[in-house]
């Protein structure tokens, strides 16, 4: 068993010849998987082992698109284990990718790949030696309160699982005695294998609370899943301290299993805890509230990156002096980059690339022109510093020159491997009217001139119209003054002045489009508050997993779109919630 010291200076070893340890990588993958059917028609006829330069030019990139019709039929059990479709191992399960801007996740097949497992491990590993030698174990305060959820296990027609990435390495503990013994998770396994992401929410909190000195840590996949579960604090703080008073919890818990648990982890009526809790919580000051409520906790763990660094500095108030570690840049496909410096904000989080994990190449991207720029990639020992880039691998589990729709820009190279920071996720086409960068930036700055909290928003570009249409929705906190029936023509007056700043924020190409007529005047719909919760619950449904959902920026649901705009109708009784910004008219 490598030490914490031994585990990062490994990865300091595998960072210092990065382009000969990719070379390696492509060696290995393409000698394992030589007899697969997708690579055939392209390196059949090559004699000897195969370079960078050769596969680059002979096998095409791909997408998700390219590679359906083969991974629905793995996923539909035809497989022919003489002529193997993807890969030559075998097909454990289905991953569920995380995108949720059409409510349709992707399935990712994962294989049973023992040097994928391999390459796995050295990126987990050195991610954990990173983060324990910054917060070493303590014995007696070894709990975290852990936002975890399992997610639904679902089966293919031929008879294959399909889960979150996340949940697999779960299904090994499902027995009460091996979840306490190897998860530090504080709640109870039922509570994480529960069916109703809100109870569990709830239930995580209640949990946490009742052994508050014991926790040692917050978590969960991604920012937002801490300030939905803060927010859930912050509104039923009062039923929680009922709860805790009683030893039961109020909520009407469909999942009897999940409820009989927590009411033994109660252990009956906590009266002097509740008086605790209730005291703090009484005082309506929520900045620090973490400390306050957990003294012993020594960190808050999420990534914080690319549409995460919105909810940044909300956490950031809720955590007070607790110090918020960011994630790593590992994907459903594959580990891609570890961060060396957890304690960074997401401004300056930066991932060393892993040169064992997948073989990458980097597609030049001009962010002016919204697309790449042509179909040649480069590898690490081409990538130009300040420049960006979207990434494509070639992975140990199937998946060749495949573009994952991030688009990252090269800061710098720690030894010889390419320092990136992720930047956005990439435009489905050259032609859409914004990217997330562009509409996170115009609603940053429409926050600001409204000196109001957005809870959320999205926009949705509308090509069925002449000319197209962008529309935003955006969601306040409730109680905001703007939603104050009382205050409606002063609310309005604000509001409409606020909207010319949200479109004039929107970027260079929004702009020379909306001049050119190309685009019609900009719809910003202001809607009820939980709206955005309920899209969640339209994702979960879709089969979208709990543990991975990031709220959607760009939407390409028609589902969703007709949710919102639903909402915002809804609404506009209540206050004027709609406008149409034309130019610098309203």
């Amino acid at each position: 068993m490598m030490t914490y010291d031994e585990l990062v200076r490994n990865l300091e070893d595998l960072t210092e010849n990065a382009a000969h340890h990719q070379l390696q990588t492509l060696h290995s993958i393409l000698q394992h998987q030589a007899s697969v059917s997708y690579l055939q028609p392209y390196l059949s006829a090559c004699d000897g082992p195969v370079d960078g330069a050769t596969f680059r030019s002979r096998v095409p990139l791909s997408s998700y698109d390219d590679c359906f019709h083969l991974i629905n039929q793995l996923a539909n059990g035809d497989i022919d284990h003489h002529q193997p479709l993807l890969s030559a191992d075998p097909l454990l399960c289905f991953f569920y990718s995380s995108g949720t801007s059409t409510m349709k996740p992707k399935l990712i097949p994962y294989f049973d790949s023992a040097l994928s497992r391999a390459a796995s491990y050295n990126a987990h590993q050195g991610s954990a030696a990173i983060f324990r030698k910054l917060v070493p174990p303590r014995p007696e305060v070894n709990k975290v309160l852990w936002f975890l959820y399992a997610d639904e296990v679902t089966t293919t027609r031929g008879g294959f699982k399909v889960m979150a990435a996340s949940t697999y390495p779960l299904q090994g503990n499902k027995s009460r005695s091996n979840w306490s013994q190897t998860i530090s998770c504080i709640s109870p396994r039922e509570v994480v294998f529960g069916t109703n992401i809100e109870h569990q929410m709830y239930c995580h909190l209640l949990c946490a609370l009742r052994n508050f000195d014991r926790i040692d840590g917050i978590r969960a996949a991604y920012a937002a899943g801490l300030i939905r579960a803060f927010s859930l604090l912050e509104s039923k703080w009062e039923k929680l301290c009922d709860d805790l008073e009683s030893g039961f919890p109020s909520l009407e818990i469909a999942d009897a299993a999940m409820k009989e648990s927590v009411v033994e982890f109660l252990g009956g009526p906590q009266v002097d805890l509740s008086r605790r809790i209730r005291e703090i919580c009484a005082e309506s000051n929520w900045g620090g509230i973490l400390s306050k409520l957990w003294p012993n906790v020594r960190y808050v763990k999420a990534v914080t990156t690319g549409s995460m660094k919105q909810y940044y500095p909300k956490l950031k108030h809720y955590a007070g002096d607790v110090m918020i570690l960011g994630g790593d840049y590992f994907a459903s496909e594959c580990c891609l980059g570890t961060n060396l410096d957890i304690q960074q904000p997401p401004e300056s989080t930066r991932f060393v690339m892993l040169p064992t994990a997948a073989y990458f190449e980097f597609l030049p991207f001009d962010l002016n022109e919204r697309g790449v720029a042509g179909e040649e990639t480069v590898d690490f020992s081409g990538v130009k510093v300040g420049k960006m880039y979207e990434v494509a691998v070639t992975t140990y589990r199937g998946l060749y020159r495949y573009r994952l729709g991030d688009i990252v820009s090269v800061v710098g190279f720690h030894n010889s491997s390419p320092l990136i920071e992720f930047v956005m996720r990439a435009p489905k086409t050259a032609g859409e009217i914004i990217t997330e960068k562009d509409l996170t930036s115009a609603v940053d700055s429409f926050q600001h001139s409204t000196a109001a909290e957005v809870v959320e928003f999205a926009s949705f570009s509308d090509y069925e119209l002449s000319p197209k249409q962008l529309k935003v929705f955006i969601e306040f906190r409730e109680g905001c003054v703007f939603l104050q029936e009382e205050k409606l023509k002063e609310s309005a007056g604000a509001l409409r002045s606020c909207c010319s700043s949200l479109e004039s924020g929107m970027g260079e190409i929004y702009k020379v489009q909306r001049d050119r007529g190309e685009i019609g005047p900009l719809v910003v719909s202001f809607v009820r508050s939980g709206t955005f919760d309920g899209i969640l619950h339209i994702a979960i449904k879709n089969g979208a997993p709990a543990s991975q959902y990031k709220p959607p920026k760009i939407i390409r649901s028609p589902e969703i779109v007709g949710f919102m705009e639903e909402s915002a109708e809804v609404a506009k009784p209540l206050v004027l919630l709609a406008f149409v910004c034309d130019g610098n008219k309203l």
